[in-house]
């Protein structure tokens, strides 16, 4: 009874959730930058992509908008219960740590719901329609290659994302010291400045490493990297 009744078990539950959700999210994430995206580009993808847009794709849309929704709630409520319950401050080493993840994760979220998913309720649509032999939609195809752009930004993301939410339990020595002013406005500008290069217009120099798969993974390991060493630099 321990699971229910005590806040330990509580959070044990909500990582449970956290996790669960984080898995279907990321899940479904990978598979549309990593399988489906490169598969519509080739000649047999090209020719399925108006039946899997009105068919597949809808349903994966589904899992990966709430997965994220999930993930983002339990997220911040195991923070929340940590920092009131448990009385963690925020200059705490594990919170510099999780709030670094979760400012990703955050934006990751926001990214799903305020910019992939209305883009992808176009480019549906125009599926549609195509389909029933109406008019294509004239912003479809850019709504798509934006949608595109943020989903790759999110891709990029959660590699450091992942990092910095399992070193805030594992790795102890890491951003433990005082600097915490100055990390957060060398991250934060950082990770912020991903976040805008990802949300300009498509066809922008700098969005050009992710118009692919290495590309893309490259560009999350290098954010990785920097994150990194401004932490263990600081703390130093």
């Amino acid at each position: 009874m321990d699971l229910i009744t005590s806040g330990n078990g509580i959070e044990v539950l909500l990582r449970w959730l956290h996790v669960l959700a984080g898995i279907t999210w990321i899940g479904v994430l990978y598979y549309f930058n990593f399988i489906q995206t490169p598969f519509f580009g080739s000649e047999l993808g090209g020719a399925a992509k108006g039946p899997m847009t009105r068919g597949l794709v809808p349903n994966a849309l589904w899992w990966f908008r709430w997965g994220a929704m999930f993930t983002f709630l339990s997220g911040w409520t195991i923070v929340t219960y940590r920092y009131f319950h448990l009385h963690i401050p925020l200059s705490d080493g594990y919170m510099t740590k999780i709030l670094t993840g979760g400012l990703m994760g955050t934006l990751m979220w926001a990214n799903v719901w305020f910019v992939i998913w209305p883009a992808q309720q176009v480019v549906i649509k125009n599926a549609e329609q195509v389909a029933a032999g109406g008019e294509p939609i004239p912003e479809a195809a850019a709504r798509g290659a934006r949608a595109g752009m943020a989903s790759r930004t999110n891709t990029l993301f959660s590699i450091p994302m992942v990092f910095f939410m399992v070193s805030a339990a594992n790795l102890p020595g890491f951003l433990s010291g005082n600097n915490d002013l100055v990390y957060w406005l060398v991250a934060g500008g950082l990770i912020l400045a991903v976040e805008i290069n990802g949300l300009i217009g498509p066809g922008a120099p700098t969005q050009k490493p992710l118009t692919t798969v290495s590309g893309t993974i490259h560009g999350g390991l290098a954010l990785w990297l920097v994150l990194y060493v401004v932490g263990a630099f600081l703390n130093s």
